[in-house]
């Protein structure tokens, strides 16, 4: 089944699930700071919804289950930039499941990845772990926003440090390739 994907604007794509539109926000912010192109990842099916109570023990048994779940084809094809960040809600020290489907179905495309979670406490190192094991790729930067950093306000200098990680990291592996 071929898909209609959108020719890059950038050389970077940030990639994101948001059940609450915390990680949605970050994901904007990060975005606009990078110059990069923003794909949201969206679930097919009946039973895609995550809103509400239901939604939120939905979204913990998928985790713990490691529940495979279907996802809208997607609108760019990783393969063309140099770097994607992909961005996850954390549920019970797990990503979310759709960006574990998103990361199982174009992990191999992505030639350099970076990647960032939203939690309410605990658990991001195996969320990251995770991912960039869903992957099978080592992340060039990684970031973990939690709920105290959001009402402590210092979420925007997390993202800004990330960001700068990243253009850093890609600046340095774009150099490499130039200088070789």
């Amino acid at each position: 089944m071929e898909t209609d994907v959108s020719e890059p604007r950038s050389t970077i794509l940030v990639v994101y699930y948001s059940r609450t539109g915390t990680t949605r926000r970050i994901a904007e912010m990060l975005a606009a700071e990078l110059g990069a192109d923003i794909e949201p990842i969206c679930e097919q099916g009946a039973n895609a919804s995550r809103a509400g109570a239901r939604g939120y023990l939905r979204s913990l048994i998928d985790a713990l289950c490691r529940r495979r779940v279907r996802i809208t084809p997607a609108l760019h094809d990783p393969s063309g930039y140099e770097l994607v960040v992909m961005g996850s809600p954390v549920w019970a020290s797990h990503a979310s499941a759709p960006a574990l489907a998103w990361l199982a179905e174009h992990g191999a495309q992505i030639r350099n990845l970076a990647l960032f979670c939203c939690l309410g406490g605990s658990g991001a190192k195996p969320a990251l772990e995770q991912l960039a094991g869903t992957a099978r790729q080592t992340p060039v930067a990684t970031c973990a926003i939690t709920a105290h950093d959001l009402h402590q306000r210092i979420d925007g200098e997390l993202r800004q440090s990330f960001a700068r990680k990243i253009r850093h990291k890609l600046a340095t592996r774009l150099e490499a390739e130039w200088g070789a």
